[in-house]
């Protein structure tokens, strides 16, 4: 790839010639990170034995130290190796959706907003709202986040399909214990006009003011975007931004993103065609339950794996879980 990048006619093809660079510079990070482990380990080992050579113990509480960071370093990068999926290093898009369950629903909608948040924290990852719902009363009937970090994507598609939580109503008189439902929605960020391409006679657009919490009207201008690709009735909405301008460019990137599922599902439909029977994890296929009441626990019930730190998962400890699904689906493929 670096050869071909120095040929005179490479950068003709400019859309081309960036995904190819941006794909060599990950490449090269890549290499870099395990010639960068080589190194720590022919250290260590020169170390050990100008230590026993001189028979000095002096060494041996540094190389119990390197020897640590090496096989921390080792687990991180082998756990990327699960991270190879085609889309896998790109950001990604989350959208959360309440499920049934009115009030209760919408606020444990927002509880999961929260949670994600959390955890981009923890990762270091950018986590912008890009589109909101409110409910009536309480939480949010459906939020769009964009999420931005290497291998977002790959770290979320983990997330995919509904959550149900089971606690004690904050909205019921009677304290009675309610069983609520929440979908999530992962898909990779995909850049307008060089992933898929969109006919613009395809496209219903239309404006409207930027609504805030309750319907109210947050700005008097017309900014907020609604865009509907007919052919597929897919329907996507932006209001983040402040001009017009910014919040159409942003849907247009959110459709592009959805369009390339949806094209992604149609393949893998044909692939499970061929492969037999596949089970979805889909809306109606809970993937993981947090329980608060008459007990404390998080369980993943694709894996099996389960905590009581109920407080710490909601709080955006979920890297258990993560890697535990993708090595889970990196064995069963």
């Amino acid at each position: 790839m670096e050869e071909e990048s120095i040929v005179p006619n490479f950068w003709e093809d400019s859309t081309n010639a960036q995904s190819k660079m941006k794909t060599l510079a990950t490449l090269n990070n890549q290499v870099a990170v395990w010639k960068g482990i080589q190194e720590q380990i022919v250290t260590n080992l020169e170390l050990l034995e100008l230590a026993n050579l001189e028979n000095d113990s002096s060494f041996l509480d540094e190389i119990r130290l390197e020897t640590g960071q090496i096989e921390k370093n080792v687990e991180e990068e082998e756990f990327t190796l699960t991270l190879s999926g085609e889309h896998d290093q790109r950001d990604a898009i989350l959208a959360l959706h309440a499920g049934a369950g009115g009030v209760d629903s919408q606020d444990w909608a927002s509880m999961l907003a929260r949670m994600y948040t959390r955890w981009c924290d923890r990762k270091g990852f950018g986590c912008e709202i890009l589109d909101v719902s409110h409910g009536e009363e309480s939480g949010i009937k459906s939020v769009v986040v964009q999420i931005t970090g290497h291998y977002a994507y790959g770290h979320l598609k983990a997330e995919k399909g509904v959550h149900r939580l089971v606690r004690i109503s904050p909205f019921d008189n009677n304290h009675a214990r309610h069983t609520s439902f929440a979908l999530a929605e992962v898909i990779p960020k995909m850049d307008e006009g060089t992933d898929v391409e969109i006919n613009t006679d395809d496209l219903r657009v239309d404006v409207f003011r930027a609504g805030g919490h309750g319907g109210q009207n947050v700005q008097k201008n017309s900014t907020a975007i609604r865009i509907t690709h007919e052919p597929t009735g897919i329907v996507v909405t932006c209001q983040n931004e402040r001009s017009q301008r910014q919040n159409r460019e942003i849907a247009m990137r959110i459709l592009a993103s959805r369009l390339a599922e949806l094209e992604r599902k149609r393949k893998d439909k044909e692939m499970s065609d061929l492969k037999g029977d596949h089970v979805s994890a889909e809306w109606g296929n809970q993937i993981r339950s947090y329980v608060l009441h008459p007990y404390q626990m998080v369980k993943d019930h694709r894996t099996n794996v389960e905590t009581s730190a109920t407080d710490e998962v909601l709080d955006g400890n979920l890297d258990v879980f993560i890697k535990a699904y993708l090595a889970f689906q990196m064995g069963s493929e």
